[in-house]
């Protein structure tokens, strides 16, 4: 409907192959060098931070995470909300699979830097999805941070995000707020949805006593 929605799609879908193809050489690479097509058994350096990086290229984990804002921006927020979580699904699934394998140093590296710049990145943003795409960034850099010694609780990480992140999206949608502007003057419109928006603002940047 908008050229900017087809530009979003273009990088997604460019990104997307990227991180596809890369998977893929990973398990050819694997397969030739053990003889088997199992990616749940890979001894092999290379092929383990191939599979490393091209599932955070598909995450959007740092330093591959600059695809992540400029999508989500050009997007309605349905598609974010899709976009923003059941996107994540597959390629948590994969991690969770192959932490045991992959490589810790390349991870913790990675998680590490998703967390610093999903904090940074959205200090000075005022649209809202630009917002949720650095927080969607910082999650997952803690996710990917903890998942190497303990995916069970990655796991539960991630089902908090998806709920608190579905939520956030369908607020949004409600008060029809991409930005900060709409969003300061909803509270005129429906406070109890404001405020309730707010504790899902505190809940997903993790203030106690919220989830």
């Amino acid at each position: 409907h908008h050229p900017r929605a087809t530009e979003s799609a273009t990088k997604y879908f460019l990104t997307q192959a990227t991180a596809s193809a890369l998977l893929l050489f990973s398990a050819a690479m694997n397969a030739w060098m053990t003889g088997e097509w199992t990616i749940v058994n890979m001894n092999s350096y290379t092929p383990t931070t191939i599979l490393t990086i091209a599932l955070a290229i598909k995450l959007g984990i740092a330093p591959f995470h600059l695809w992540l804002p400029d999508v989500l921006q050009g997007l309605d927020m349905m598609t974010c909300l899709i976009l923003s979580t059941w996107q994540k699904l597959a390629p948590m699934a994969l991690l969770i699979l192959t932490s045991h394998q992959l490589n810790t140093n390349l991870l913790t590296l990675m998680a590490l830097a998703s967390a610093i710049i999903g904090g940074w990145g959205a200090l000075n943003q005022t649209q809202m999805r630009k917002i949720m795409a650095y927080s969607s960034i910082a999650h997952l850099g803690w996710m990917t941070l903890v998942i190497s010694f303990a995916p069970g609780l990655a796991l539960l990480n991630l089902m908090i995000y998806l709920l608190m992140t579905s939520s956030m999206f369908m607020m949004l949608m409600t008060l029809n707020a991409t930005n900060m502007n709409k969003l300061s003057i909803s509270w005129l419109k429906t406070p109890t949805l404001a405020a309730s928006m707010m504790a899902g603002l505190l809940s997903l940047g993790g203030l106690p006593p919220l989830s």
